[in-house]
């Protein structure tokens, strides 16, 4: 699943190619995405301008010269961008066509995607409205995440990974994070000390712009809008190493399931 950092890197990757260019056509193959896209989409479209592009959490925010788009890449979606007239395959559900030639392809086998317009403000959709602070901005750290982790009992692992409480960490790098900041992912998140979240705070911080620099990781069919792999896997420390040996202790790594997702960390650093 692309998270915050797959997200960023594709956000990149577009921009240069979108911003400040007329839409000549919005092309629909499937509205049936995670919520139906609006039947009038290519209307909104056409003739307008993506004058800016931003990341909140894992949406990707497309401004128009007159509103705006939301665009989500669910469990397995990716945008690419390429020039000239290019015969869609399966899975490619929608493209957004510019007057110099350039396309924004859109493909997801899974169709758990979005793509979402509003007239209106995106910071105040529903979907936006309720995600919690960026985990890289300025009031993301370790005492905001132990003021809202008081009398908590759900595990730490899921606590950071609550969009409400701090948005864009997926299971990968919540994994990562946890293993560098020496906290078991079963932990109530209510028995975790102030120091150690500062320690988790950092270590997040630290993991999400590793990864982001890496290209983010690729594990199946994850690749940017060049179609190019992120290379962040390498670094993995406990991340779909379920049975291998930690790489600080040397002992075996154990794997569990939480909420219906890999788990892996090491018994003996991680307390």
């Amino acid at each position: 699943m692309p998270e915050l950092p797959e997200v960023e890197t594709t956000l990149k990757g577009v921009s240069k190619e979108i911003l400040n260019k007329k839409i000549k056509s919005f092309v629909c193959r499937e509205h049936k995405l995670r919520w139906p896209i609006p039947m009038d989409m290519h209307n909104f479209l056409k003739g307008k301008t993506f004058i800016s592009a931003v990341r909140r959490g894992k949406y990707i925010i497309l401004y128009l010269d007159k509103g705006a788009v939301l665009i989500h890449l669910g469990m397995s979606g990716k945008l690419r961008i390429f020039k000239g007239s290019v015969n869609p395959v399966k899975h490619e559900h929608w493209d957004i066509n510019f007057t110099d030639g350039w396309n924004l392809r859109y493909t997801d086998t899974r169709k758990f995607g979005a793509l979402l317009k509003t007239t209106k403000d995106p910071y105040e959709h529903k979907l936006i409205k309720s995600l919690g602070p960026e985990p890289l901005g300025n009031s993301f750290n370790g005492d905001y995440l132990f003021q809202k982790s008081r009398k908590k009992t759900k595990p730490i692992k899921n606590f950071i990974m609550d969009s409400k409480i701090v948005t864009g960490v997926g299971n990968i790098y919540a994994n990562e994070a946890l293993f560098m900041a020496g906290i078991r992912p079963t932990k109530k998140s209510g028995l975790v000390s102030k120091a150690k979240y500062q320690d988790l705070s950092q270590a997040i911080v630290e993991t999400l712009k590793e990864a982001i620099e890496a290209g983010g990781t690729t594990l199946k069919d994850y690749s940017n809008a060049n179609e190019a792999p992120g290379y962040f896997k390498k670094e993995l420390k406990v991340y779909d190493r379920g049975g291998e040996s930690c790489l600080v202790c040397k002992k075996d790594l154990k794997e569990i399931r939480q909420s219906n997702r890999s788990t892996v960390y090491c018994s003996n650093c991680q307390n």
